[in-house]
């Protein structure tokens, strides 16, 4: 079992920047893939960044540039810098962790862009 705690949401103008967490208790956290997603009122949760295990990143093409993620296995954390920030980014940000079977979520963190 995995539970997941994000942290860094908040309101911010547009071209400004933030810096989500998300905290992960349990075992083999450096195993795990991990994953930033997003929710906007309305639409289907997208993902929005991931990091394999070996630190492998890939990121949707929306936030290429201008996003990016990173972990620390020994902090049990993964943190996803947003920079350049637009109210197209406003939504609900989850982390998720996946191991084989394995899928967990956090409860999520609201990052609300104003123009």
């Amino acid at each position: 079992q995995v539970q997941l705690v994000e942290s860094g949401g908040g309101l911010v103008q547009a071209g400004g920047s933030l810096r989500l967490s998300c905290a992960a208790s349990g075992s083999s956290f450096s195993s795990y893939t991990m994953g930033w997603y997003r929710q906007a009122p309305g639409k289907q949760r997208e993902l929005v960044a991931g990091i394999t295990s070996g630190g492998y990143t890939n990121y949707a093409d929306s936030v290429k540039g201008r996003f990016t993620m990173s972990r620390d296995n020994a902090k049990n954390t993964v943190y996803l810098q947003m920079n350049s920030l637009k109210p197209e980014d406003t939504a609900v940000y989850y982390c998720n962790a996946k191991l084989f079977t394995f899928n967990f979520w956090g409860q999520g963190t609201q990052v609300t862009v104003s123009s």
